[in-house]
C-alpha cells in the first residue's frame, strides 16, 4: 500500500460545495440535526460517497456509515458530523467530516486493500443544539444513552425528540443497538477546529488534542407565580425569572473562582409576556472542567445557588439531568502519532492540548482508542457565522490527519 497523502484542495472544494446548499460559508449553516434541511445534507454527503463507490447505510441511532473493508480483521473509524448549531459555521464538525471522506476516496482510488478496514462515519446529532443532549448518535454508539432519560426532551415549539428521530426514520428504543458497530473496531480519529484561540495566540497552525473535559449540563425550572405587572407588588411577587437571574450570576461566578466554565444558555419563561411576572422559568445550564473534582464542585455550587435563589424569591426549583459527560483522556498512543502527523505536516513539535468543547471523540474515546487533531481557528470563535481558519492551517491540519491514519494502518501491518 502507498502512503495516505490527502489533497487539502478537495477537502476545501467539498467543504465549499456542502457551504453553498445550506447557508453560505458566512451566512450561518442551515443544518440543524432531525431538520429537512439536516436530511438533505446527509443525501449530499450519500451522494459523494456513491461518487467513489461506497454504498452509505444507517444504523438505528441515525449514524450515516460506509465502509473499506481491510486484508485482515479489524477497523479504524474516521468521521466528525454534519449538523450544525443554527446559523454556526462552516467548519464545525464538516471539516472532519470532508477530510474522512477524503480519506476514503483516495484509499478506494488507490484500489489495494488496506492492512484493516476503514470505516467512514456521520454521526447522528453531535451539537444537540435542538433539544440540548449532545453527542446522541456516538453515545448511543458507546453504550451511554438512555432511551428513557431523554425520550421527552422537547425542542423549542414542543416537540418531543422520540418524535424528531422518528420522522426521520430512527426508533429511540432501538437506538442502543447502534453499539455493534465498534465491535472490532481498533482505532477513532477525528479532525476538528479548536474552536478557541490557544493554537491562534501560540502561533501554532495544528496540534493534536489530549482529551475532553468533563460535562454537567440540567435544566434548571423555577416555579413562582403568574402575576399582573401592574397591579402586584414588588415584595409581594414569586417572580421565578428573577430567580433564576441571580442564580445565573451566581454559577457564573463559581466556574470563575474553580478556573472552569459554566454557562446559562437559555432562560424561557411563562407566561411570556411583558405586562405579567414569570410564573415559571426553565434554565438550560451547563458546566465543564478537566478535573471531576472540580467539576463536582461547581454542580454543587450551582445547586445550591438555585436553592437560594429560589428561597429569597419565595419560589421552588426543581432539576432534570440532561447530560453529562466525565473527563476523557485520549489514547496516548495513538496521541503521539497524531502528534508526528502533525509535526511531520508543518505544524510544530508543541504538546497536545485539551479540548473545552466536546466531541464524538468523547464518547467513542470512552470503548474504542481514539485521538483528534486541531486545526487552528482565526478568528477563535465557533458556533458562529464568522467562523474560520486560514488555508495554512488547515492545508497542515489535514495533511497531519492523513498522515495519521497512515500511521495507524502502517501499525496495523506489521
Amino acid at each position: 500500500m502507498t502512503e495516505l497523502r490527502l489533497d487539502p484542495r478537495a477537502v476545501i472544494a467539498d467543504l465549499d460545495e456542502l457551504a453553498s446548499n445550506s447557508g453560505g460559508r458566512f451566512a450561518g449553516a442551515k443544518r440543524l440535526a432531525w431538520t429537512p434541511q439536516w436530511v438533505e445534507a446527509r443525501s449530499w454527503l450519500s451522494s459523494k460517497l456513491a461518487d467513489i463507490g461506497l454504498e452509505p447505510e444507517r444504523d438505528e441511532a441515525g449514524n450515516l456509515w460506509a465502509r473499506i473493508d481491510g486484508a485482515e480483521e479489524g477497523f479504524m473509524i474516521v468521521g466528525s458530523h454534519i449538523d450544525a448549531v443554527p446559523d454556526g459555521g462552516w467548519l464545525d464538525g464538516a471539516l472532519g467530516l470532508m477530510t474522512a471522506l477524503e480519506t476514503v476516496r483516495q484509499l478506494a482510488r488507490a484500489g489495494a486493500r488496506p492492512p484493516i478496514g476503514v470505516r467512514f462515519v456521520d454521526w447522528a446529532d453531535e451539537e444537540g443544539a435542538r433539544f440540548g443532549r449532545s453527542l446522541l448518535g456516538s453515545s448511543a454508539c458507546a453504550g451511554t444513552l438512555d432511551p428513557d432519560e431523554v425520550r421527552d426532551l422537547r425542542d423549542a415549539r414542543g416537540v418531543a425528540l422520540a418524535d424528531a428521530l422518528a420522522e426521520c426514520g430512527v426508533d429511540l428504543d432501538r437506538a442502543p443497538a447502534a453499539a455493534e458497530r465498534l465491535r472490532g473496531a481498533v482505532a477513532y480519529l477525528e479532525l476538528h477546529i479548536e474552536q478557541g484561540p490557544v493554537l491562534l495566540d501560540g502561533g501554532r497552525l495544528a496540534c493534536a488534542v489530549s482529551g475532553t473535559v468533563g460535562v454537567e449540563r440540567h435544566l434548571m425550572t423555577f416555579a413562582g407565580q403568574a402575576a399582573h405587572a401592574g397591579s402586584t407588588p414588588m415584595a409581594l411577587r414569586q417572580d421565578s425569572l428573577a430567580a433564576a437571574a441571580r442564580a445565573a450570576l451566581e454559577i457564573r461566578q463559581s466556574a470563575i473562582n474553580h478556573y472552569g466554565l459554566g454557562t446559562v444558555g437559555r432562560m424561557q419563561s411563562v407566561p411570556g409576556v411583558i405586562t405579567a411576572v414569570a410564573g415559571s422559568t426553565e434554565m438550560q445550564l451547563d458546566q465543564r472542567h478537566l478535573d471531576p473534582d472540580e467539576l463536582a464542585a461547581m454542580f454543587a455550587e450551582a445547586r445550591e445557588a438555585c436553592r437560594s435563589a429560589a428561597e429569597e424569591f419565595n419560589c421552588t426549583v426543581e432539576e432534570r439531568d440532561v447530560f453529562r459527560a466525565a473527563p476523557t483522556p485520549f489514547d496516548r498512543a495513538l496521541v503521539e502519532l497524531a502528534r508526528a502527523g502533525v509535526r511531520e505536516a508543518g505544524g510544530g513539535a508543541g504538546e497536545p492540548i485539551p479540548s473545552g468543547p466536546l466531541h464524538d471523540a468523547t464518547e467513542i474515546g470512552r470503548v474504542v482508542p481514539t485521538a483528534m487533531i486541531f486545526a487552528q481557528s482565526d478568528p477563535p470563535i465557533s458556533h458562529a457565522s464568522i467562523e474560520d481558519s486560514g488555508e495554512q492551517a488547515l492545508g497542515v491540519a489535514i495533511d497531519a490527519y492523513g498522515r495519521t491514519v497512515d500511521s495507524v494502518l502502517a501499525r496495523a501491518a506489521k
